[in-house]
């Protein structure tokens, strides 16, 4: 039987194309279905993110810009699908990344993945930080029902703690280093520019702009707008797109601290006219939030970064709170922050009274705290605006001296770099104390917050620990060429 290859050939396409008209039209109904029950713009959306999706999934280094243009500029996103719950954009930007790194790992497909896992000297704090937090979650089981959607959050948690095993492992060479440190400087400073757009735009079109983003799950109203004592009379505060003034005043914190001592830098990363605009907008952005806690702990790692690079600055930074504290125009806000110390706001008593029944939840509970799903007496109730006391009550002081001591090797060994000629590597140095000092910024301001670890707030303890492994990173290069 003769073969006609031209006859084979035609048979192929048309088998081909009938396959794509057959897949083109189940999607367009699945799409029309989609449309019905949902709206247009959904719709674009999800072709757009499945697009994204795709991108992101080609290269690692994307995955992780992912989840940190995500975890800096869309941190409450969800998707707007119901499945029992709403994924948020967090979520599977981390199941992704996660997803690519085992995959790229087993398969050694990536070349800068290394074949040795690197576990570091923090390994092992961390893991027991972790265990401790599942074992207090298990301890909270017996004093209160399951719910799915603590469930969630917490896996979202230890997914967050997590993340630093990633960075150690992904971002493994100089030249990548500095790419996710530059990227992150972008990002935020187009949050910080958001934040200040948003600031001074008429009310109502800020009110419009951000209800924009209800179809991802955001707030949307007049409610977007946030104020001093819920005031809508009186003092406006920042949110961006962090539907929160005080967690985007500790997104700041961190942004700013991370891009200033690139002003000092022999080598910036970004041209030094824009790393000085980025960190005037960060700033002003901070300030708009008229957060107390952030401005302290943004206070503090200037402290840092004068003191380690140019203690020439320690003279210059009292002059210029002297200047903030006696000029007309800043009255305001120290007028903010005196009642803070005063006690006279009622955010500030509300604080006080949250402080006297955290201390009273703990002292009962002191050595693995109650866990995450709520409070065994009806008398006491879990949150509080405070890291360390939160952490207590759900992990108890056992928890709180875990974490701390994983934060204090993480210190000491940074510190035992710094003096061991990483201080005088042109590029590694600015890094290292950047992180450091917004880390140290991050901490300060734990002691009136508690974003950096809560499960409302999943973002602001990914970046966290990103931030930690980044450090850690750039520990383990100062050897290197």
């Amino acid at each position: 039987m003769r073969f006609n290859f031209s006859e084979r050939l035609i048979t192929n396409n048309t088998l081909a194309w009938i396959l794509a008209l057959v897949i083109g039209c189940a999607l367009a109904l699945v799409l029309a279905a989609v449309v019905s029950f949902s709206s247009p713009a959904i719709v674009i959306a999800g072709i757009l993110a499945l697009a994204a999706g795709v991108v992101v999934m080609s290269n690692i280094e994307f995955g992780l810009f992912a989840v940190l243009g995500v975890a800096i500029l869309l941190p409450f996103a969800s998707i707007p699908v119901n499945l029992g719950f709403n994924p948020t954009f967090l979520d599977l930007a981390l199941l992704a990344l996660f997803a690519m790194w085992f995959t790229r790992a087993m398969m050694r497909q990536d070349e800068n993945v290394q074949e040795k896992f690197q576990f570091t000297f923090l390994g092992v704090p961390i893991i027991a930080f972790m265990v401790l937090a599942i074992f207090s979650f298990v301890i909270g089981m017996s004093f209160a029902g399951l719910q799915t959607q603590i469930v969630r959050r917490f896996a979202e948690i230890l997914l967050a703690i997590a993340t630093f095993f990633l960075i150690v492992n992904v971002v493994n060479t100089r030249e990548r280093l500095e790419r996710v440190m530059r990227f992150i400087i972008i990002a935020g400073t187009i949050s910080a520019l958001l934040g200040i757009v948003f600031y001074f735009l008429p009310r109502d079109v800020t009110i419009r702009i951000l209800s924009l983003l209800r179809y991802v799950k955001y707030p949307d109203g007049p409610g977007v707008l946030r104020f001093i004592n819920d005031d809508v009379e009186g003092t406006m505060r920042a949110v961006s797109t962090s539907v929160d003034p005080n967690v985007l005043g500790g997104l700041m914190i961190l942004l700013a601290a991370l891009t200033t001592p690139q002003i000092f830098a022999a080598k910036t990363l970004l041209p030094r006219p824009i790393v000085f605009a980025s960190v005037a907008a960060m700033f002003l952005c901070l300030m708009l939030t008229f957060s107390r806690g952030a401005f302290l702990g943004f206070g503090v790692s200037l402290v840092v970064i004068a003191f380690f690079k140019e203690r020439r600055l320690l003279p210059i930074l009292v002059i210029g709170a002297l200047v903030f504290w006696f000029a007309p125009f800043t009255q305001n806000y120290v007028s903010h922050l005196i009642d803070a110390f005063l006690g006279a706001d009622r955010a500030t008593q509300m604080r006080i009274g949250e402080y006297q029944d955290a201390f009273t939840l703990i002292s009962r509970y002191p050595i693995f705290g109650v866990g995450f799903l709520g409070s065994p007496d009806l008398d006491t109730y879990i949150g509080v605006s405070s890291v360390y006391l939160l952490m207590a009550e759900q992990m108890g002081l056992v928890g709180v001296a875990t974490f701390l001591l994983t934060l204090g090797i993480f210190f000491y060994r940074s510190l035992l770099a710094w003096l061991d000629g990483l201080k005088d590597d042109a590029r590694l140095s600015p890094l290292l104390l950047g992180v450091c000092a917004a880390l140290i910024g991050a901490m300060t301001a734990g002691v009136v917050d508690h974003y950096f670890f809560n499960l409302d707030f999943p973002h602001s303890v990914t970046l966290f620990w990103i931030f930690v492994g980044l450090g850690v990173t750039a520990i383990g290069m100062r050897n290197e060429g």
